[in-house]
């Protein structure tokens, strides 16, 4: 086994639990117990069956926690974010985690790190270059990547062994997406096309059919290609795959909608040369997003989605809330203004613009609240949510 590369953890959970505990809630503990409902007064909260932490998430988190206490002295560097949640964040950096940003050129600096220190890779991976530099390095490399992106990985580089270009549903700026593409490169001849949502799917269905939008494939797409992407040659034979955290109903509408279309150009006794397709959602992010469908179905006035501004599953749960009721994606309790009676919360809209809005009054007339949270959402943000709320309305859970 390498010392210098450690995927287990350290089996210290049992130490690291104390500091841990602070992420907990009695809040949700409550609201679980009632049959995921609470009233107090005349205001009632619904919690969504599946909500918060994932399994990748928990690992992640405990991994670096165990590594601070396997490596009390020494220099402790993170990778980008573990998870996008700032407080998570905020709890590494004092415990004396060095977060790493990026140099001039847009590339992870690595210039503080020496072999002596240890560096923790995020639950959303890193590109093959950036593993292979920290391993050249030789550091300790303590690797939180999620189960559910390794399978992504997977993936994609056996779509580039057989000669099919890897095409991601997924943010072309999201650290998963960058390390997922990533993987094509191990192949001398693997490539990958990142497209974001269905009308992207379309233009490249129409090229796939007719190949007269070359100049809007280059507008779109040019800088979302591997070197040497050729429009014309790369997209004859294609494996779909997907960011683990984009809508799950979308990325198999586009799946199949790119097989259609590779069908219409090559026929369908031909398909199969031409046209791969695996839905790697992970089971987290699906449980969570049918969760919030069946939350929707019931009578409530507003939604509460809780979790980071730039967390990818978190600002899809608000889409899907938003299609049936008003909802307020805020980033943890701090959103809500007591005094103010106002919440400041991020836009739900498919720009993802960060800039939020305050609204004033948001409670006038409010009685049945759903609540939800992104998988990098600890449990405590939820029940500070909570309180927060019944403060505004004079409200106490106890009282």
């Amino acid at each position: 086994m390498d010392p210098t590369y450690v995927r287990k953890g350290f089996g210290l959970k049992r130490e690291i639990e104390p500091e841990l505990a602070s992420y907990h809630s009695n809040v949700v503990d409550r609201l679980k117990a009632g049959g995921y409902a609470h009233t107090v007064g005349d205001l009632t909260f619904r919690l969504a069956q599946e909500f918060g932490f994932c399994y990748g998430v928990d690992r992640a988190v405990e991994y670096a926690y165990e590594s601070r206490k396997k490596f009390p002295d020494k220099q402790l560097y993170l990778v980008g974010e573990i998870i996008h949640n700032p407080h998570v964040n905020a709890r590494l950096t004092e415990l004396g985690v060095t977060i790493l940003g990026y140099d001039p050129d847009g590339a992870f600096d690595f210039s503080r790190i020496s072999a002596e220190d240890v560096v923790l890779m995020p639950a959303f991976g890193v590109t093959v270059k950036d593993f292979e530099r920290l391993r050249a390095i030789g550091c300790v490399v303590v690797d939180t990547t999620c189960g559910s992106v390794l399978n992504v990985w997977k993936r994609v580089e056996r779509y580039a062994k057989e000669g099919f270009t890897a095409v991601v549903h997924g943010k072309h700026y999201h650290e998963e997406t960058k390390a997922t593409v990533s993987q094509v490169t191990k192949y001398e001849h693997g490539k990958y096309l990142i497209l974001f949502d269905m009308d992207e799917a379309e233009v490249v269905c129409r090229f796939i059919e007719r190949a007269d939008n070359g100049g809007e494939m280059e507008r779109l797409f040019r800088h979302r290609v591997s070197d040497g992407f050729e429009f014309a040659r790369d997209l004859q034979k294609i494996g779909v795959a997907n960011q683990t955290t984009m809508l799950a109903k979308e990325s198999l509408a586009i799946a199949a909608r790119i097989g259609q279309s590779l069908e219409a150009r090559y026929g369908r006794a031909d398909l199969d040369e031409h046209f791969r397709s695996f839905d790697t959602i992970c089971s987290a992010t699906q449980d969570r997003q049918d969760a919030v469908l069946a939350l929707i179905e019931e009578p409530l006035d507003v939604m509460l989605v809780i979790g980071g501004y730039n967390s990818s599953n978190t600002n899809n749960l608000a889409k899907i809330c938003a299609t049936k009721v008003r909802t307020y994606h805020i980033a943890d309790a701090s959103c809500i203004d007591v005094e103010a009676r106002s919440i400041r919360h991020k836009p739900v809209d498919e720009a993802e613009e960060r800039e939020e809005r305050e609204e004033r009054e948001w409670l006038e007339g409010v009685r049945r609240i759903g609540l939800t949270a992104g998988a990098s959402t600890p449990n405590n943000k939820i029940g500070e949510a909570v309180e927060r709320v019944l403060e505004t309305k004079g409200l106490r859970l106890d009282g």
